[in-house]
C-alpha cells in the first residue's frame, strides 16, 4: 500500500502554525499544491480539497479528529470502507522550533488496486510542508 509522509521543522510556536494550518480558506494565498479549499478545519466538518494544476482534481474529506493546536486527522474514501484514505496534521514542539509532520495513508478492501493508479505525492507533500515553513516564519 502507498504512504506519504513529510516533516519539517518551523521556526515558530505551534499556535502560530496551527492558526495558519486550520484557516483553510487561506491556504491557496501560500500553498502552492492547491487552487482552493472549502469547508472548515473542526471537528465532523466537510472539507474540499482542490488541487493546483492541470488536474484540479477535488478531494472531499471530513475532519475526523480536531485537537488544537497539535493534531487534526482528515478521512475520506469509498463507501463500507472499501478503499480509504487517511490524512494526518501533527506539530509537536521542540526547543524552539514547532515540528510540522503531514502524513498519508490508504487502507481497505480495494487499496492495493487504486493504489496503484495514485500518482506519487511525495513531491506535494514536500513543496506543501516547506510553503507552511514560509508563511509562519514570515512572522
Amino acid at each position: 500500500m502507498r504512504s506519504f509522509l513529510s516533516n519539517v521543522s518551523i521556526r515558530a510556536r505551534p499556535e502560530h502554525v496551527w492558526d495558519i494550518l486550520t484557516n483553510l480558506s487561506r491556504w491557496p494565498q501560500w500553498n502552492t499544491t492547491v487552487s482552493r479549499v472549502t469547508g472548515e478545519a473542526a471537528p465532523g466538518q466537510r472539507v474540499t480539497v482542490y488541487l493546483s494544476g492541470a488536474s484540479g482534481r477535488a478531494f472531499p474529506v471530513r475532519v475526523v479528529e480536531f485537537t488544537a493546536p497539535k493534531r487534526m486527522v482528515w478521512s475520506g474514501g469509498m463507501p463500507l470502507g472499501l478503499f480509504k484514505g487517511t490524512r494526518v496534521f501533527e506539530l509537536s514542539a521542540r526547543e524552539a522550533v514547532t515540528v510540522f509532520q503531514m502524513s498519508e495513508n490508504y487502507t481497505g478492501l480495494l487499496a492495493a488496486l487504486i493504489g496503484k493508479s495514485i500518482p506519487d505525492l511525495q513531491p506535494a507533500f514536500d513543496e506543501f510542508a516547506q510553503c507552511l515553513k514560509r508563511e509562519a516564519e514570515k512572522h
